[in-house]
């Protein structure tokens, strides 16, 4: 029992130094990957890089400890990590305070599902995200993640738009207006490195060597160039006026949320007194004000685009001050310092006294040294609310990522992974995880092959793991700083490569065509949905439950002859003659509510197209279970086919459908005669009653050795 409850325990049933420096090597080496993958995919989530270091440490132990694979890695990934950025894009700014506090939330609330359906041993619900949906949707997710990283690799900002696709295009329009070749260089030489090193030195920790490399790159060539200048420096009044209207309109959005704060006061009075009159005034002002806000808004992001486009070059005067004129209008005689100068501009107003420039790529900068104070998240249940449904989603497509992970590497180590107890594990590494200021995180199969490929033997190499990551916050973080944001891009573009599986298409359509059709329409419509990647999740959903309903609904019925081998098969598939006086009928799946109309429909057509039907065999063999109505339709059958003159049988009845014809007495009233062990038996009794010896001769069916009758 104490064993169930703390799985770890069973690690050290015969533990050694052996196994411990195993241990310590592969939590090392799976660390030296996972701390520039987790900046990567902390950013790629909206969240400050540094955050994904603390998705870094408390999660991955926790699970480990808790879960039943002794080798899979949980921290941040790539999907999950997407998932997040798209369920609370809605709610706040990436990024902000408010953002980082519900990913913290969604943490929480994901680690609470998915330890909900531990506990109550629910693990088989994940099977309602079937292969291929999953398949879609992780093909379509790697594109969306790769592309949303272009951005970064360019050296541009935009905004993000209601799509993605056209995120991708006014990134593209951007990067032709103005590319930041030192950032596209120093993000392909990580790739570069990172490509050859896989082909040519795979144990080599690729990910790390080209951190390494880039980080020295950046700092020694002074890849960051930043500085703030007075308004008056800048020697374009068109510029200066669009910098004004945006300012004006974004100083104008905070005083419209307050009022709209107090309206929504005054609203919920309204509502809590029952005063029609002021419910519905509150309601008009709201949405006017509503109106207003996004109004403010779209002038915003319209002057905001405007003044990303801006380019200037800097004139270094004699006085070594510094002016900057739009990049075509420079005097010719200026001394300037080869850099294209760009005002850097989000959602706040500029300051005009220190106007932010750039003339240089994008880093890292300044990550937080030491540990995420401990704490609880700020629970709000609207918000909760509104992360519900992304929340079950991710734990769903988190545990499944993970458990996948865990099987397949179960097959090669000959370990038992128990579904149920890996929910427990991942639910409280998503929990304690969100103490530690951590957003959801799950299995990593990169990083699991990593730690098996390293030799670890028990999920002590993961508490290695994490305690690297401890070490890495506390001492090493300064080290960070010039990290450029393209080579995290280049990082989360390498990565999700391995996600892109189009065999995955093919074989699904191989499989079954409507499984390679729902695979193709879950792929297409979470690309054109995204970010709202969960309507592309829910409609293959749907389309995988209607599937499931309608072959239910319509089972497989058939009717049986013999082939030239003397073999039962499907007389209609094979084009192949039938008894005229005996029809074999063969009924595979359930028969219950839903499709025991189905049945009586065949059989009814069967006694109209065959006049001289004298005897229905129904093989019960595919009937694994039965309810109350498909009992009631079988009792309505032999009714209306014996009084149509018609006798009907059954063979092979299991022992669960036999209990139900036995207790509502559907037995007695077929007889004990007219039910057979196997269908051979069966035929064996019918045929020869039906046939002269001369007909039997020519029947597809031919003849039958005695059979034996079987009793409840």
């Amino acid at each position: 029992m104490i064993k169930r409850i703390f799985p770890f325990l069973d690690w050290f049933s015969g533990y050694n130094l052996s196994l411990f420096k195993a241990d310590g090597i592969a939590g090392l080496t799976v660390a030296l990957v996972l701390i520039p993958q987790s900046m990567a995919y902390a950013q790629l989530a909206g969240m400050p890089a540094y955050y994904g270091l603390y998705a870094a440490f408390l999660p991955p132990m926790v699970a480990s400890l808790f879960g039943s694979s002794r080798q899979l890695a949980t921290g941040p990934v790539a999907v999950v990590s997407l998932m997040t950025a798209a369920s609370l894009e809605p709610l706040a700014t990436a990024g902000s305070e408010g953002y980082i506090a519900f990913a913290i939330l969604l943490s929480l609330l994901v680690g609470l599902f998915q330890l909900a359906l531990g506990v109550l041993r629910l693990g088989l619900v994940v099977n309602f995200l079937s292969h291929p949906v999953v398949n879609g949707f992780t093909n379509a997710a790697a594109i969306i993640i790769a592309t949303s990283q272009l951005s970064k690799m360019f050296g541009v900002n935009v905004d993000n738009a209601q799509h993605h696709y056209e995120t991708i295009v006014q990134v593209v329009q951007s990067a032709v207006h103005y590319t930041h070749w030192p950032t596209f260089a120093i993000g392909a030489l990580a790739l570069a490195i990172m490509i050859t090193l896989k082909r040519t030195a795979p144990k080599v920790p690729n990910v790390l060597v080209a951190v390494v490399v880039t980080t020295l790159l950046s700092w020694m060539i002074g890849f960051e160039h930043n500085t703030t200048v007075d308004s008056a420096a800048i020697q374009s009044p068109p510029a200066l006026e669009l910098i004004s209207s945006f300012n004006k309109v974004t100083n104008g959005i905070p005083p419209l949320a307050e009022e709209r704060t107090k309206t929504s006061k005054i609203l919920e009075e309204a509502q809590k007194g029952h005063h029609a009159i002021a419910r519905l005034d509150a309601e008009h002002e709201d949405r006017v004000i509503q109106s207003q806000i996004e109004e403010l808004k779209d002038k915003a992001h319209i002057y905001r685009e405007r003044i990303r486009l801006l380019l200037f070059k800097a004139a270094i005067q004699a006085d070594n001050s510094v002016l900057y004129y739009p990049a075509d209008q420079l005097p010719a005689d200026a001394k300037t310092d080869g850099r294209t100068w760009r005002i850097r501009v989000g959602n706040k107003a500029i300051k005009l006294d220190k106007l932010p420039m750039t003339g240089g790529g994008e880093v890292i900068g300044v990550v937080p040294k030491g540990l995420p104070a401990l704490g609880i998240p700020k629970v709000d249940l609207n918000v909760m609310l509104h992360l519900f449904p992304y929340a079950a989603i991710i734990s769903l497509l988190g545990f499944m990522e993970a458990i996948s992970i865990a099987k397949a590497i179960a097959s090669k180590t000959g370990q038992r992974i128990d579904p149920n107890q890996e929910l427990i594990g991942q639910g409280l590494a998503n929990i304690i995880g969100a103490i530690g200021k951590s957003y959801p995180a799950s299995g990593s199969f990169s990083r699991s092959a990593v730690n098996l490929q390293a030799g670890a033997a028990t999920g002590m190499a993961s508490v290695f793991t994490g305690l690297t990551v401890v070490i890495a916050l506390l001492f090493f973080t300064p080290l960070l700083y010039h990290l450029p944001q393209s080579v995290l891009a280049a990082i989360i573009m390498m990565a999700v490569m391995g996600l892109i599986n189009v065999s995955g298409f093919l074989h699904a359509w191989k499989a079954q065509w409507y499984d390679g059709l729902i695979s193709i329409l879950s792929f297409l419509c979470t690309l054109w949905f995204a970010p709202h990647l969960d309507k592309g999740i829910m409609l293959g959903v749907v389309l995988c439950l209607m599937v499931f309903l309608y072959k239910n609904m319509r089972p497989v019925v058939s009717s049986l002859t013999r082939d030239r081998d003397r073999v039962l098969v499907c007389a209609v598939r094979k084009g192949l003659d039938e008894c005229k006086f005996l029809s074999i009928i063969r009924f595979e799946g359930p028969l219950f509510f839903a499709n025991a109309s189905y049945l009586e429909d065949k059989i009814s057509d069967l006694m109209l197209c065959k006049a001289t039907l004298r005897h229905v065999l129904v093989v019960a063999n595919g009937i694994n279970d039965i309810d109350a109505s498909g009992e009631e339709t079988l009792s309505l059958l032999v009714g209306r086919l014996r009084s149509a003159g018609i006798d009907i049988s059954f063979s092979g009845v299991n022992d669960t459908v036999m209990q139900v014809l036995v207790r509502t007495h559907l037995f007695n009233k077929i007889g004990t005669d007219h039910v057979y062990s196997t269908m051979e038996e069966a035929l064996g009794q019918i045929h020869p009653a039906l046939h002269s010896e001369e007909e039997s001769k020519i029947c597809p069916l031919g003849a039958y050795p005695k059979p034996e009758i079987i009793h409840p």
